[in-house]
């Protein structure tokens, strides 16, 4: 299925590597050959744009390049039908007072048009095409130790030079799909949730598969059902989703909310998972049963993410305590399904796992919509024993023996989580390794932001930092006020580079497990845990004690470079 840059792709074949989008688009200004540059930028969403407006501004220069065709990241790609954000207005965007006392959403949870048009209009008020190269796939990376600087080659055959690298890739830039036997014999259209066409594919009276049940298969599901013919989603774990409570936002409720956005965009950065809210002050069982049911309704009640990060505080922590969690959230979604097959399906009465410890997907109409008679569930877990075995020309065969005959396939089947953006650009380290053949057996960082034998490399949103565990953006600032801060320290300082010590790295990785042992997330696999792709360690890959706390703790190794080898300018 390799194809290259320049060859047509009939729509049946997937595009699975960030190189088949590469080309050049011009000759001039980011896009030249042989940049000399003071930093450069690989990735243009929330953490790319908001480095990208710092380091301008520190008078650096600076260059961004990215593979998509505009700003926003997952949201240049995550174009799939039904995709929409799960962090609400006005917390999901980034605190340029010029951005946002400009702009206004229509509603408190956009959709990616409206959130690729958020990002047009940031380029427009910050001037930032003016910098930004896309289209441009990073290829490979190596840092000069004398010379102090990385080269970075581009897919296209472009190379640059720069004295500061910040990695802003994401932890979605690498899909996954699992080896379907026969994949290539499908006839019908058949494209991954992230690559989806812009265009997008019309499944109006036909019949279409959602293979998974992650963020974009509950989407994609709960946009399609009622439009096709018939809808098949194969399922391994089921959501224990959330109502998302979407509601129109006008023009003049959030000019009225602005004057107070400063404090607002600073309180997330106060929160465990980078929201407005947090844990209650009590735990579980501090409460009556009577107590306990209104504290949840009224959780409820205020939808989107309450009952997961505003519940109690000792849930998160204690299995008896989440259960009780659990078992509200399964009174509640049960009533919304009338078959009963289909609801100890989806919400099983024993729960598939601990509630809250793999992020839930806020929905719609979900539960209904799998309810229709036109939608069947097929139970691919071990447990159900009905594993898909492999594609056909015109459908998926599963284990006992049925083919289900469909149209249209959406692969919601997710990414080599957290790290796999990182691995697969080529990344080589002062010791001759790869940070691909590195981190095969586990990643290893040191504050979420360095790698050891990598000088003068930052990292933003992936691995080790709180990522997964908090609303983008909250992230994104916090760990890239301190990146514009360390290269300000170098600059003022005189160092040629940095570079994150092994002993340090390893402390930060104890620090890692041992924020992520006192909570429940390793009775899981998870996105959390590093996710389901086979081969990849099961493993904390967030930094699991919020937001609040780890801004604090990446602050203080500011002060004299703790565990960090500093090389000055004159060796």
């Amino acid at each position: 299925m390799a194809a290259t840059a320049t060859q047509k792709l009939p729509e049946q074949v997937i595009k699975t590597e960030l190189s088949q989008y590469a080309r050049r688009r011009d000759t001039k200004g980011p896009y030249a050959d042989n940049l000399d540059l003071d930093v450069l930028i690989v990735g243009a969403g929330f953490s790319g744009i908001y480095l990208l407006y710092e380091m301008r501004k520190q008078g650096y220069k600076t260059t961004l390049y990215d593979a998509g065709t505009g700003f926003g990241g997952t949201w240049r790609w995550n174009c799939y039908p039904g995709a929409r954000v799960d962090s609400p207005v006005p917390i999901y965007q980034l605190s340029i007072p010029e951005v946002y006392n400009t702009w206004s959403f229509t509603t408190n949870y956009p959709d990616w048009r409206e959130l690729q048009a958020y990002f047009d209009h940031v380029d427009k008020v910050c001037d930032l095409s003016k910098d930004t190269a896309f289209e441009t796939v990073v290829t490979s990376a190596e840092f000069d130790e004398q010379a102090g600087k990385w080269t970075v080659k581009t897919a296209d055959g472009r190379t640059a030079k720069t004295r500061f690298l910040i990695i802003a890739a994401g932890f979605a830039a690498k899909l996954y799909i699992p080896d379907y036997k026969g994949i290539d014999k499908f006839k019908g259209v058949i494209h991954h949730s992230s690559f989806w066409p812009p265009e997008d594919v019309d499944v109006k009276g036909k019949r279409v598969a959602v293979i998974g049940t992650g963020a974009s298969g509950v989407q994609i599901a709960q946009e399609w059902g009622p439009q096709v013919e018939h809808m098949t989603v194969f399922m391994r774990t089921p959501n224990l989703a959330l109502p998302m409570g979407k509601r129109p936002m006008s023009k003049e409720e959030q000019d009225g909310l602005k004057p107070l956005y400063p404090e607002i965009l600073e309180l997330r950065e106060r929160c465990f998972a980078g929201f407005t809210y947090d844990f209650a002050e009590i735990d579980t069982f501090d409460h009556t049963p009577e107590q306990r049911e209104a504290f949840f309704e009224a959780l409820w009640k205020r939808a989107g993410f309450s009952l997961w990060l505003g519940g109690y505080r000792d849930y998160f922590f204690d299995m008896k305590a989440n259960r009780e969690a659990y078992n509200f959230w399964a009174k509640k979604q049960r009533q919304r399904i009338k078959n009963p097959a289909k609801r100890d399906l989806l919400c099983p009465l024993e729960p598939p796992h601990a509630f809250g410890i793999k992020r839930p997907c806020l929905e719609q109409n979900y539960y209904e919509v799998l309810d229709q008679d036109n939608v069947d569930i097929v139970d691919i877990s071990e447990k159900g024993g009905n594993r898909i075995v492999e594609f056909t020309e015109t459908g998926i065969k599963t284990a006992d023996g049925k083919v289900h005959e469909v149209d249209v396939v959406a692969l919601a089947t997710g990414f080599d989580i957290t790290t796999g953006g990182m691995t697969s650009m080529g990344l080589k380290s002062i010791n001759g390794t790869y940070l691909k053949d590195e981190w095969k057996a586990s990643a290893n960082t040191y504050l979420g932001t360095t790698i050891s034998g990598y000088p003068n490399m930052f990292h933003v949103y992936g691995p080790h930092g709180p990522t997964l565990l908090s609303n983008g953006p909250s992230s994104a600032e916090i760990q890239g006020r301190w990146i514009r801060d360390a290269i300000n320290l170098i600059t003022k300082q005189g160092l040629k580079s940095i570079n994150a010590t092994p002993e340090a790295t390893k402390a930060w990785k104890d620090r890692i497990n041992e924020l992520s042992n006192r909570t429940l997330m390793p009775t899981a696999r998870s996105t959390y845990m590093g996710g389901s792709m086979p081969g990849k360690a099961f493993e904390q890959v967030n930094y699991a004690g919020g937001v609040d706390k780890y801004k604090g703790e990446i602050r203080e190794v500011l002060k004299g470079w703790k565990g960090f080898k500093t090389v000055p300018l004159a060796a």
